[in-house]
């Protein structure tokens, strides 16, 4: 079932971000007010609610921060075709620091972030029979917007090296009011994916199987495993994957049209927001569908690029459809359905590739199998043999426009057109604001930026 956010909770949340949103007041985005009050078990409940009402926002998990990793990584396959300038910029690797695409989508995160900090900060005071899950999914949110964040902001981790390089600023305590400890630096990428990676650990842990349509352990698991995966670190994506498929909460749908366009979860989807007409519509609809069903003219056509990928059969081309004279893709035709965060295919592809990265005896399942699964969803006959790129080339099919463009291309170390896979360009500046409001991040901009 949808959930609604009560007014009490809307309220709560707009305390919370009271303090990051005067124009004139320029705080670091971490920063809300000291007027917030978490002094029982309803009113931390409340904010929890709050924090997931700041999820779904339209510039990040609402749609946009899929959208822009799409776009990032567009040249052959998609293009942009709207009015609007800053999804422009990102199609075009263009961007200014005052891009307000990457401004909201940094902003956003570190108001969750700070929203859940006030919350581990006072767990105690949390009934002790929903405490674990509170706090579960509080670590499960903190760890979601720190990993993406890092993604966008930060260079691609790689194997067997220090990961020096610049991440994120790391702020894992409240934020009230501003001092200099308000000023903080950009944490390494290798101290951000341990963060992200401890706090989903210790989500996985405390979190109930099944939480209706907030994280569960599942989530958390299938988070790690999409982490493990982006880091290169594959016998811990294979063990997290696993766990997902292994737990039996979650199943493939025997039609691949009927995950897409719900209105509610469906038994594929591990986690997802969700979109109601109480909230603002769904971000990937407006700009990936067509008026007729909720969105703008058509901003991003589907190239030929993308559609020939397809073999003959394969029931996933068959949900493309011409809209106002060009390709769109069908997966976001619902205005206010959900938006699929992580499927339990995406966990059945990274157990085959991580498997046959490995090598030796599989874990769970053959890679073959696994393969064969989403391919038998697809109408397509089973292969006799599977090799990496196969997995490769189904996964890119099976996940297409939902998200995970730009980064499986860093991971992989491919090309967007004639930019390599660690061009600063396919990287998010620093909002120019972050770097006017806190002084320490004034040296420590992206390079050519």
């Amino acid at each position: 079932m949808k959930k609604t956010f009560s007014i009490i909770s809307l309220f709560a949340f707009l305390i919370l971000i009271t303090g990051c949103e005067k124009l004139l007041d320029l705080e670091p985005s971490q920063s809300v007010s000291e007027n917030i009050a978490l002094d029982s078990d309803e009113n931390i409940k409340n904010v929890l609610i709050g924090a997931y009402a700041l999820f779904d926002e339209p510039g990040i998990y609402g749609g946009n921060l899929l959208r822009n990793a799409e776009l990032l990584a567009g040249d052959g396959q998609i293009q942009w075709l709207g009015t609007y300038i800053d999804p422009r910029q990102i199609f075009n690797k263009d961007m200014l620091t005052t891009n307000s695409e990457v401004y909201v989508h940094w902003r956003d995160a570190y108001a969750v972030i700070n929203t859940v900090n006030n919350i581990l900060s006072v767990i105690d005071i949390v009934n002790e029979d929903d405490r674990d899950r509170v706090e579960g999914e509080s670590l499960f949110l903190r760890g979601l917007m720190y990993f993406d964040l890092v993604r966008f902001f930060g260079l691609q981790y790689e194997p067997g090296t220090q990961n020096n390089q610049l991440g994120v600023p790391l702020v894992l305590t409240p934020t009230r009011g501003i001092d200099e400890t308000s000023f903080v630096t950009r944490a390494s990428v290798e101290a951000v994916y341990s963060q992200v990676i401890a706090d989903l650990t210790q989500a996985a842990a405390l979190l109930p199987e099944e939480n209706d349509v907030y994280a569960s352990a599942g989530a958390a698991n299938a988070l790690l495993a999409r982490v493990y995966l982006q880091k290169g670190d594959y016998p811990n994506a294979r063990i997290a994957s696993n766990a997902v498929i292994g737990s039996g909460v979650y199943s493939l749908l025997s039609d691949y049209a009927d995950v897409f366009n719900e209105d509610d979860n469906t038994a594929e989807d591990i986690f997802a927001t969700q979109i109601t007409p109480q909230n603002r519509f769904s971000s990937m609809t407006e700009f990936f569908s067509i008026r007729e069903f909720g969105g703008r003219d058509g901003d991003i056509e589907i190239l030929d690029g993308h559609l020939n990928l397809y073999p003959a059969g394969d029931a996933r081309r068959d949900l493309f459809f011409i809209g106002n004279g060009e390709w769109r893709t069908g997966k976001w035709n619902n205005q206010y359905g959900v938006i699929n965060l992580i499927r339990l295919a995406e966990m059945y592809l990274i157990r085959a590739e991580a498997n046959v990265r490995i090598g030796g005896t599989p874990l769970g399942a053959s890679p073959q199998s696994d393969y064969n699964t989403i391919r038998a969803r697809a109408g397509l006959a089973p292969a006799g043999a599977v090799t990496l790129n196969d997995i490769l080339l189904e996964r890119r099919l099976e996940l297409a426009f939902e998200g995970h463009s730009i980064h499986d291309i860093r991971r992989l170390k491919g090309n967007v057109g004639v930019r390599p896979w660690n061009d600063p360009k396919l990287l998010f500046p620093i909002p120019a604001r972050e770097l006017e409001s806190n002084p320490s991040l004034k040296t420590q901009q992206n390079p050519g930026y």
